[in-house]
């Protein structure tokens, strides 16, 4: 190869170069200008306890802030938490297990600033679990569903 079409190559690499570097700096113009719209869906998450236990672990915080996260630019219309609980145990302390998983969950969100919104709370024990007297894992939650919806302006 020649030391001229090596120039030339040269030369269309780096006009090429600036040019792609002009359209990024055109994207970021317009994107100051251009807000796009959120995009904000409804979010289900789960957060598990360990057995007999309300406490709200530290991969559950984790969950509920990424969670809580997602809201914003978003406008929240409503907040459900549903507490469950395995059949290991009685049926009523299984249900009073619920409920304090409820609330557990609902303080934590309300602490990680979640916008104020109406709260449907509700504790169903060991109530459609499979396995009687078993001890399932998966039955150890609160099932939180976060209603959301684009803000309006």
């Amino acid at each position: 190869m020649t030391v001229s079409k090596i120039l030339a190559v040269s030369t269309m690499g780096l006009a090429l170069a600036a040019g792609l570097a002009g359209c990024g700096t055109m994207r970021d113009a317009r994107d100051r200008i251009v807000k796009p719209q959120a995009h904000c869906q409804d979010l289900t998450v789960q957060i598990y306890f360990e057995p007999g236990s309300a406490d709200v672990t530290r991969e559950g915080r984790a969950v509920l802030r990424a969670a809580a996260g997602q809201t914003k630019g978003c406008k929240v219309n409503g907040v459900s938490v549903i507490g469950l609980a395995d059949a290991q145990g009685s049926p009523d302390a299984n249900l009073d297990l619920s409920k304090k998983r409820v609330g557990a969950v609902t303080q934590v969100l309300s602490a990680m600033g979640l916008p104020a919104a109406e709260f449907d709370l509700q504790a169903v024990g060991q109530a459609g679990s499979a396995t009687r007297g078993a001890a399932t894992p998966l039955r150890r939650r609160a099932d939180v569903t976060l209603r959301l919806s684009n803000p309006t302006h």
